[in-house]
Formats: C-alpha cells, structure tokens, sequence
C-alpha cells in the first residue's frame, strides 16, 4: 500500500498539469465532457484524453457514462473535492500578495453564524486590528449548511458560530470556545409578558420564529414539537436574519428563541422580554472550525487566536 501510494504521488507530481484538474472540476459540474472541454477551450477528444490519463496515473476510475451523462465516481468526488480546494489556495494566494502589495497585512475571510455575530466576532476582530492595522478582513453570514462547504473548499478560512452536534466534522478542526444557552423570547407587548409559571400550553397559540431545518437547534425544536402532541404553530418564519427576528418580535406576537448573549443588549434594554419558560433543550457550544493549522495563513492564525483570547475574556 505505501509503495503504490509513493509510486502514485511520484507519477502525479511529475505528469500532473493544472488543466487536467481544470478539466476534472468542469466535468463534475457539467456532467458533460463536451460542454467541460468547451468551458476550457479544448476539443472533445483532447479532453477525454486528459481524463484517461488522470485515471491511468491516479489508478482509479473517476467517471461513469450513464444516461444521465458522465457522473464521477467515488475517487473522481474525492479528486474533484481537492481539485477546487487547490484552485481556492492558488487564488487566496494571488489575493494575499495583492493585499501585501497594496499595503495589506494578509487578509482572513470568516464565516459567521448568529450566535457568533454580536459580540465575540466584533471583539475578535477589533483584536486582530489591533495587532494588524492593515489586515484584510471578510465576513461572511450564513448557515453550517452554506458556509461549510466553502470553508471545506478553500473559500473560507475560519467559521465562527454554534458547532453543529453531527455533521460537518470530516475534515475539519472544530474547538469550542464557550456553552451557550438558548432562551426563549418575545417582545415586550407580548401578551405573556409578566404572567410566571408559563407551560408549554400557553405557547400553543402563538406563532414562532423557527431556526433553519438543518439546524442541530431546528432538529432538537422539531423533536420536542412532536413529543407536544404533534404540534406545529399556527405560523411559521424560518428566519437566521437577527434584525428580521428582532423586528417580527417588537411587532407581531411570535415566539424566537436566541442565543443568550445574542438577546442580552435588547434585553436589557427592555425591547426585548425573556419567557419564564424553562427550555429543556439548547445548551451547546459556540466554537471555530477550519481546515487545520496549517492551512491558515498569518492573518488566519492570528484571527484564530483573538477568537480564543476574547472567548476566554467573555
């Protein structure tokens, strides 16, 4: 095994051209050899032809023509997965020396997810330019569902955020960085504003503002949902926008649930009110995935450590 895997990179490092792998990504998106040579500009036959040879030299089978065109293997999956992580670095590269060039000191994109936007993300980044006056940052909002992938492709360097309990870890560094609680709130013309002693009957019949279906938060909602008798509210927005949520709650008679530090300004200001409902579920952690150490660069790294230094603090 180790001399085929030595015989293997050897042949690679020497033969592989990066318009193989061009040709490869292309394949996997169109699922068509004619259209991925058209994209590259090449005919049809040199295409096919850089395809035999990826396979002769990877010893692996990376298509199979099918009715439904050429679909990628299992090894032509993998291969395209590294395929795109490739182009990525090749092009954060390029942009980190235009960053140098213009006066930058590197540059770092993040993703984000809510719980990770109000305080910690602000306060890490306030940390990094403070170190790195000239360092280029980029933040990216979303959910595990979109911002994973990128970051598993290159595009992202680091994803801040509530860790996903299953999912998403092949792959990827995950370190939390505190326990966060999820709290139950409304605003403060809410009707159950003041009563105490809330059961979950009296949350029956108002509306709620429901985390994302692929959420590990949405899941443990969905479960206890149906353990409430099969019950769904009589509305629903699935909503991941703070300022939406924030305004649906000062405007309509919704229920939300957010993480604790996310509500903790509004609440104590009184634009928002907390449910003396006692959650049974939401503890978890806030922490960071990326690739490996290795992967960032000194920007990244230095991001990654204000990100520890200010979870520490709070």
């Amino acid at each position: 095994m180790a001399l085929r895997h030595s015989r293997i990179v050897e042949r690679v490092l020497t033969r592989l051209k990066l318009k193989q792998l061009r040709l490869l990504v292309a394949v996997g998106k169109h699922r068509n050899i004619q259209n991925a040579a058209r994209e590259l500009n090449v005919s049809q036959p040199a295409a096919t032809k850089m395809i035999k040879d990826l396979e002769l030299d990877f010893e692996v089978r990376l298509f199979e023509r099918t009715n439904r065109g050429v679909i990628p293997t299992i090894y032509g999956e993998a291969l395209i997965r590294h395929g795109k992580l490739i182009f990525a670095q090749v092009s954060n590269a390029a942009q980190e020396l235009d960053d140098l060039n213009e006066g930058s000191s590197g540059r770092v994109v993040v993703g984000t997810l809510l719980a990770a936007s109000p305080h910690l993300l602000p306060m890490a980044i306030e940390e990094v330019l403070r170190q790195r006056p000239n360092v280029a940052i980029k933040v990216v909002e979303g959910t595990n569902e979109v911002l994973m992938p990128a970051l598993r492709a290159g595009e992202i360097d680091l994803v801040v955020g509530r860790l996903p309990t299953h999912r998403h870890r092949s792959e990827l560094m995950q370190r939390t960085l505190f326990e966060e609680k999820i709290l139950p709130v409304v605003g403060r013309d809410h009707p159950l504003v003041g009563k105490t002693d809330i059961g979950f009957d009296d949350l029956k019949q108002y509306g709620w503002i429901l985390p994302p279906v692929e959420t590990t938060l949405r899941r443990q909602l969905d479960q206890y949902f149906i353990r409430q008798g099969q019950y769904f509210p009589p509305v629903a927005v699935e909503s991941v926008s703070y300022l939406t949520n924030r305004a649906l709650l000062q405007s309509q008679h919704f229920i939300g649930l957010m993480p604790a530090h996310v509500a903790a300004q509004d609440l104590a200001t009184g634009t928002l009110e907390r449910l003396p409902w006692a959650l049974p579920f939401g503890i978890g952690p806030v922490g960071v995935s990326y690739r490996s150490e290795e992967s960032l660069s000194p920007a990244g790294a230095a991001f990654l450590q204000a990100l520890r230094g200010v979870a520490a603090a709070m």
